[in-house]
């Protein structure tokens, strides 16, 4: 067992009924405390043909101090640019992440736009949580032979302070999970053969822009500035997470480092049918806080799983997907922190972690040797999306 073990607190966000913006499920959403104290949501509204928004919520808190529901207050984003539209139809902001970036003194979301050429991360930025101007998609520069601007790309988180890239300059630093065309837990399970794992294919990446002491108003419209300096940070090594990683919840500072609460995908039977489910499952990683390519400990086994009906049935069955976190400076608590994960694809669950004292010896396999390889098996399960 981790020394990292989640309490789950429950339920804290269903679709509303009669909303038509949230008819396909609410679900990841981003965390961020605002100007005047209050935690604020961006849950991803799925309405109808899975068409996604970004909504806003204010969480209410309980005489205890914990989560116990949501009050509306509107959408954050919409699909309007021409990078969200998709085709025929098929438009989304999607899977928000928020972070108060302090050099910029502005709260910056990076998010997934379903663009013509497949899912890619955007930006936009907010001075107050309420009003986001987009910023536009991010942007990178090859990397041996690797072309992330032509690569799918998901789950990206940036840092609230600039960091070291591998040369020792101060920029802002952003956590991407690159969707190489062949490595998709759908596409792999398919395969008739076991495939070689690609550590480049199958990881959790680490980039750079050098914009951060600048600030955006040297950036070129339009842009952020461009992400380099690219290193790969972590690849799948334990069984709840052989078919891929991905990142989850913002780098937050933490007694022993920066925290991400990430996901993983496995194989496991399914007792509806006899044959196959993929199953989404939460990690712990802390990375070093003066060198954050450096992975200080990883968690051999997941802290969150799903066990509970709301996390086992939904649009995408058998998934928790952490999104949100909110360290609880506000009880006076700084080792305690609110996860709030997607369940199901359908619903909104939060959970608590508290922060052992001491960091427990890194548990997690090494990472795999070149020859490792991802088993191809049978698999029954609905589209993921």
């Amino acid at each position: 067992m981790s020394d990292f073990q989640l309490v789950r607190r429950g339920l804290l966000m269903e679709p509303e009924p009669g909303n038509p913006h949230e008819v396909e499920g609410v679900l990841n959403p981003a965390a961020a405390r605002g100007p005047d104290g209050a935690l604020y949501l961006f849950p991803r509204l799925v309405g109808q043909n899975n068409y996604s928004r970004i909504g806003i919520a204010r969480v209410q808190f309980d005489s205890a101090g914990n989560p116990a529901g949501v009050e509306r207050l509107g959408v954050a984003l919409e699909p309007e640019a021409d990078y969200e539209l998709g085709v025929d139809g098929n438009a989304g902001c999607e899977d928000p992440r928020i972070t108060f970036v302090d050099a910029l003194e502005r709260y910056l979301m990076t998010y997934t736009a379903r663009t013509a050429l497949g899912p890619r991360i955007a930006l936009a930025v907010s001075t107050d949580l309420l009003h986001w101007t987009r910023i536009g998609l991010a942007t990178f520069e090859p990397y041996r032979g690797i072309d992330f601007v032509r690569v799918d790309n998901k789950d990206a988180s940036l840092f609230p302070v600039a960091v070291p890239s591998h040369c020792g300059k101060m920029e802002l630093a952003m956590l991407h999970r690159p969707l190489f065309a062949g490595s998709t837990p759908e596409e792999t399970v398919r395969r008739d053969h076991p495939r070689p794992v690609n550590p480049d294919y199958e990881s959790i990446w680490i980039s750079y822009c050098p914009m951060a002491i600048n600030g955006l108003d040297t950036a070129p419209p339009g842009r952020l500035g461009c992400f380099n300096s690219h290193h790969r940070l972590a690849t799948p090594v334990a069984p709840w997470e052989q078919l891929k990683i991905g990142g989850g919840t913002p780098p937050i500072l933490t007694r022993h480092g920066w925290m991400i609460v990430y996901h993983g995908v496995h194989v496991e039977p399914s007792p509806a049918t006899g044959g196959k489910q993929l199953c989404y499952s939460a990690g712990v990683m802390i990375l070093s806080q003066t060198h954050p390519r450096t992975i200080l400990y990883r968690s051999k086994d997941p802290v969150l799983e799903p066990k509970v009906p709301q996390e086992r049935d939904g649009v995408v069955a058998n998934v928790v997907f952490p999104t949100g976190i909110d360290r609880r400076d506000d009880l006076g608590m700084p080792d305690r922190f609110d996860i709030y994960y997607g369940m199901a694809d359908s619903r909104i669950g939060v959970a608590t972690m508290q922060v052992p004292e001491h960091l427990p010896s890194s548990n997690a396999p090494k990472a795999d040797a070149p020859n490792a390889t991802v088993a191809a098996k049978p698999l029954e399960v609905r589209p993921s999306r």
